[in-house]
């Protein structure tokens, strides 16, 4: 395994390996940039009318009609071609850089205020394991995340209220500044037996319970739903758009007065263009600048999660090691896709000859011809395996 992480070192070039130690073993995730650029282009508003020029290109492919084993190398994005919106709380969004450097789009989603232990935090609305409660809600349909019902473990609590009090919010049992967070939450509704009063954390509807004032029933709906501020603390901003990373995964800081908050949009083969919200890892969190949400490792075991493969070297290109584009084992709308994605890493052989691959198969024969090697997680986590949150607002063929 260390000639392989040294040989995925030589060919990082310009980018560089970030450290990190924990409970006594060493994490290590690619860090973006020059060492040498002492200059920081501004950030640049995700809703500004400055876009790069396209080159002319053939008309695009529609998304029902894309072969997902297609293994040929796609062409450049076209400008017009904006996929399909698969979550109604997305405000806009563009499949292209917006005046950046980075090789990501943005998106806007709308905010939604709950509480926690009696204080404000905010999220979005991705997923929902239960059909008729995803088209209500305008959600993406994720079945696989109510195996983490059966199982008894990943999941928190979200309470909904029947006949709340005015101003009552939906009260989340965690979130990421403590560390049982996870942002899959099992719904449960909460019925008052007389005049509502404002209840402000799952403490508090305990309490109510063993007073006899509500009854609180759970369903069987885990849903997907990212905390992005929490109390004292958020996602960090970017400010200067130009790698996968960065210095953090929204363009601009969270605003609660105007409801919004913008991801970066990034793309992997071969339909999901996603969001980075949070990792399981707890010594990974600050190095990708997201959540961490500890409870989320479960998922795995509770066979609530896909598979998403990274590549630390090879072709250069927009994927979260400064390699090309990572690759889905499955597709949004799949009922064995999931936005909770075990984190593989692939690392080319010094004598294989790199190429783009664009599917599963197709990486799965290289590893078994010996031309790439398999890594839980990255190659210095190996054999500790994570998860990455990453909802897909948008799907479209990478091209």
């Amino acid at each position: 395994m260390t000639e392989n992480i040294e040989l995925l070192r030589r060919r990082l070039g310009r980018r560089h390996f970030l450290g990190l130690t924990v409970g006594g073993a060493a994490f290590a995730l690619v860090a973006c940039g020059d060492d040498d650029d002492t200059e920081e282009p501004a950030a640049t508003d995700p809703g500004n009318d400055e876009e790069p020029t396209p080159e002319p290109e053939p008309e695009p492919t529609p998304v029902d009609e894309v072969d997902d084993d297609e293994s040929e190398e796609p062409d450049d994005e076209d400008p017009d071609d904006q996929g399909e919106v698969l979550i109604g709380d997305v405000i806009d969004h563009s499949l292209l850089a917006d005046g950046w450097s980075g090789e990501y789009g943005w998106v806007t989603f709308r905010l939604h205020t709950a509480s926690v232990d009696g204080e404000p935090a905010y999220f979005i609305r991705c997923d929902a394991s239960d059909e008729a409660f995803a088209e209500q809600e305008q959600l993406v349909h994720v079945p696989l995340m109510a195996n983490a019902i059966d199982a008894g473990t990943g999941y928190a609590d979200l309470y909904l209220f029947e006949n709340g009090a005015d101003g009552q919010v939906p009260v989340l049992s965690t979130a990421p500044h403590m560390d049982d967070y996870t942002p899959a939450y099992r719904i449960s509704w909460v019925q008052f037996n007389g005049d509502p009063v404002e209840l402000d954390s799952a403490a508090a509807i305990e309490e109510a319970v063993d007073n006899g004032d509500v009854t609180v029933e759970p369903t069987d709906i885990v849903v997907n739903y990212p905390v992005v501020k929490w109390p004292r603390g958020e996602m960090p901003v970017d400010e200067t758009l130009e790698e996968y990373l960065g210095d953090g995964q929204l363009l601009e800081p969270v605003d609660v007065d105007g409801g919004t908050v913008t991801f970066k949009l990034h793309a992997c083969y071969p339909l999901s263009r996603y969001i980075v919200t949070d990792v399981s890892m707890a010594g990974m969190a600050p190095m990708m600048n997201v959540a961490p949400s500890p409870a989320t490792h479960a998922l795995t075991d509770a066979g609530a999660t896909a598979k998403i493969l990274v590549f630390g070297n090879g072709i250069e290109g927009g994927g979260p090691m400064g390699f090309q584009k990572s690759v889905t084992d499955t597709n949004p709308g799949d009922a064995e896709w999931s936005s909770f994605w075990d984190h593989f890493t692939f690392v080319w052989d010094e004598d294989a000859d790199a190429e783009e691959l664009t599917n599963f198969g197709a990486i799965e024969d290289r590893e078994e011809a010996g031309e790439l090697e398999r890594f839980n997680g990255t190659p210095d986590t190996h054999p500790d395996l994570f998860v990455v949150n990453c909802p897909v607002p948008v799907r479209a063929p990478v091209r």
